[in-house]
């Protein structure tokens, strides 16, 4: 990706480093309604391509945990901790003092790019989320959370969190290398910011608490594949930009297909449980990536309707 050189979101938190705080809770987001015959109203728009978008297909979020049930994080489960971070946060580095800094700083401004000419031609504002650096465990307007938990969004103070580490271990532990497989995450996290300010996240936490784990996960599935989605048209938005090198986009598509579910699963107890699934399959992943990136349409993003 052509990232160096290029301006830096200003909405960047740096808590690297920072000591202090208590355990808390994650705070519960509501509940859901009645199982099977909920449907939430997804607003529809007409449009097509980046530059005519129109509204947008939106629904509700999770936290998104690669090792963890987000569900679970959600219903006030925390990681045991003997410390977290505090709220304090200090200015980003200078420019080329901290690599890893500068390009989440520069693929946050290009989605607020994106994201802002997105909501401007539906007649909307766009208020972007802040992006909170930690390191090992952060105390979150959702509780206190660890690098454990992958990056995350929380809606409920509406930042994404990320322990930079995270790239590490995806490039070593998951086989998905590659600063655009970094970028996809980032990507994906502000998809589910993009679900939250749309209002959608709170009929979604709302009609929550009637579901049984195996319903509340397959509602899950279709959160994370549609920001999933999101993130493919942010990739085709860059694209535009000419920011895209060779290799990109096989680099965020090998991410998504190592992050599913099933490949998971199989990976850390070799064997896949469907029913425990909560982010989707490998192909589902990269189905939906895809389809958002080919497309660059927020009304292909549609997991809602149908099979996924």
């Amino acid at each position: 990706m052509k990232w160096r050189g290029r301006q830096r979101s200003s909405n960047i938190e740096d808590r690297r480093g920072r000591g202090g705080g208590g355990l808390g809770g994650l705070g519960r987001m509501g509940g859901l309604g009645r199982g099977g015959g909920t449907r939430i109203p997804i607003p529809m728009g007409r449009g097509s391509g980046i530059g005519g978008i129109g509204a947008l297909l939106l629904i509700g979020v999770v936290l998104f945990a690669l090792g963890i049930n987000p569900l679970s994080l959600i219903d006030g489960a925390s990681p045991s901790l003997d410390s977290v971070q505090s709220t304090q946060s200090r200015p980003l580095p200078a420019p080329g003092e901290d690599e890893l800094a500068d390009f989440v700083g520069v693929v946050i401004k290009e989605t607020e790019d994106l994201w802002e000419g997105v909501f401007a031609e539906a007649g909307a504002n766009y208020t972007p989320p802040r992006v909170v650096l930690f390191t090992d465990a952060v105390q979150s307007g959702c509780g206190a959370a660890d690098a454990r938990t992958g990056p995350f969004y929380c809606p409920l103070d509406e930042r994404v969190y990320i322990d930079l580490s995270f790239y590490d271990e995806l490039r070593d532990r998951f086989g998905a290398p590659g600063d655009f497989a970094q970028a996809y995450v980032l990507a994906h996290e502000v998809g589910h910011h993009i679900q939250q300010v749309t209002g959608v996240l709170p009929e979604f936490n709302a009609a929550r608490s009637g579901l049984s784990q195996e319903e509340a996960n397959r509602w899950s599935v279709r959160i994370e594949l549609q920001a999933d989605c999101y993130a493919g048209i942010w990739a085709a938005y860059a694209g535009q930009q000419d920011l895209l090198e060779d290799g990109d986009i096989a680099e965020a598509i090998n991410a998504a297909d190592q992050i599913g579910d099933d490949t998971m699963q199989e990976r850390m107890q070799g064997y896949a449980v469907p029913k425990t699934f909560s982010h989707g399959t490998s192909a589902q992943r990269r189905e939906w990536f895809e389809r958002g990136y080919r497309t660059g349409d927020v009304n292909q993003c549609d997991t809602f309707s149908g099979a996924v």
